[in-house]
């Protein structure tokens, strides 16, 4: 059986050409868009927003979650829960009542997810959120599970936990939106990377390996660190793929928010890596952090 790629897609920012070029440059089928049989794409959230195709992206995903359900994997970012609960934060573009509603429907159907997770060829776990899982909301909130499927299993366990209610944790905003001082247990929908996430982890070993989206620790635009001169020093880029890794002790935080604006970013690029053959997802199998299941 050969190896199973599995491919995640940062922040998509409502580009819908440039979501479709890079599916097709993963495998996806020219002219219906099917994904290969070898692929499972996780896409970490905001699909919406800054673009002009909101709306199509929407259309697109739903489409897969339809037909290819076990090969795509939708997390919720920031700019989606804002059409789950009372918005926080103003945004000039709001969503047609369709495409709200869709994104309601994935949350009540459980189609639109907090995390996931993966094991690799090389035996290494990569827990996989919109914005990260800092070390305190590791701690203090999910009480420090080990494994990066066990991460999953409780992330995901938020939603609705509260007598049908989502846990308030989940949004519980930083920095980011707060416009002050860190947030240290900001959620994975809000934490800042340069400010909230990695901080945390410098002071504590990482249980797995992590990769997000939502914002980055390097601006691609003005060619400069977010960070100090420590952080930067721990930390490559990847220009062809607008990806960053920091090595921590015990493992990696990959960012991968391509940073789209009201215009694409150019070059950018899913992380991808490989599970074991021997272990390879199935099409039938739930997707990863499912009911605590993943990719090996």
């Amino acid at each position: 059986m050969p190896a199973h790629r599995v491919a995640v897609i940062g922040d998509v920012g409502g580009h819908l050409d440039e979501l479709r070029a890079e599916l097709r440059r993963l495998g996806a089928d020219a002219e219906t868009g099917r994904l290969p049989d070898d692929l499972t794409v996780v896409q970490v959230g905001d699909l919406v927003h800054r673009g002009p195709a909101s709306a199509a992206v929407i259309q697109l995903v739903d489409g897969y979650l339809r037909t290819q359900p076990a090969q795509w994997v939708q997390l919720v970012g920031n700019h989606e829960a804002q059409y789950l609960r009372e918005p926080v934060f103003r945004w000039p573009e709001r969503l047609d009542a369709r495409s709200a509603r869709t994104l309601r429907r994935w949350w009540a159907d459980g189609l639109l997810r907090v995390a996931a997770w993966v094991r690799d060829d090389a035996g290494e776990e990569f827990l996989i959120t919109h914005a990260g899982l800092t070390a305190e909301f590791w701690r203090d909130t999910l009480g420090a599970p080990r494994g990066a499927e066990r991460a999953a299993t409780m992330l995901n366990g938020l939603i609705g936990a509260d007598d049908g209610a989502d846990n308030p944790a989940l949004f519980r905003a930083g920095s980011m939106l707060h416009r002050r001082g860190p947030v240290r247990g900001a959620g994975p929908l809000w934490a800042c990377t340069a400010t909230e996430l990695l901080p945390g982890w410098l002071a504590t070993p990482l249980p797995f390996s992590q990769v997000h989206g939502h914002d980055s620790l390097f601006d691609w635009r003005k060619r400069r660190f977010r960070v100090p001169g420590d952080l930067a020093r721990l930390t490559v880029l990847e220009d062809e793929a607008r990806h960053e890794t920091t090595a921590l002790d015990g493992g990696r935080i990959i960012g991968i928010d391509p940073c789209h604006s009201g215009e694409p970013c150019g070059r950018w690029a899913a992380w991808e890596t490989r599970t074991r053959p021997a272990q390879a997802h199935p099409p039938a199998q739930a997707p990863p952090g499912f009911g605590g299941s993943g990719i090996e």
